[in-house]
Order: structure tokens, then C-alpha cells, then sequence
């Protein structure tokens, strides 16, 4: 296998696959804070930068 049939094969893979699991990945990571589960996780990451030393 020559370096440009290589090259060319992992061009091909990276402009259909790559693109495919990269929009999986962003479409995963950009719906993970809204699943039921997270809901008081994030209220309390957005309430933490009011809380004193002295709260706990």
C-alpha cells in the first residue's frame, strides 16, 4: 500500500466517520446537563459561588 492510498484511505475515514462521531459526541455533551438526573447538581453548581466558608 502506497503512502498516498494511506493517506487518502484515512482522509476518507476522517470526513465521514470523524464527522459522524464528532456531532455524537457534541450532540451527548450538549444534552448531558439536562437529563432528569442532574437537576439539583446544577443548582448547586450555580448557587456554590454564594455560599460561605462557614456554610457547608
Amino acid at each position: 500500500m502506497s503512502a498516498h492510498s494511506t493517506y487518502d484511505m484515512l482522509r476518507h475515514l476522517a470526513d465521514s466517520w470523524g464527522l459522524l462521531m464528532m456531532t455524537a459526541i457534541f450532540v451527548g455533551l450538549s444534552a448531558w446537563p439536562f437529563r432528569p438526573g442532574a437537576k439539583v447538581l446544577n443548582r448547586d453548581a450555580a448557587t456554590s459561588i454564594f455560599k460561605d466558608e462557614s456554610d457547608v
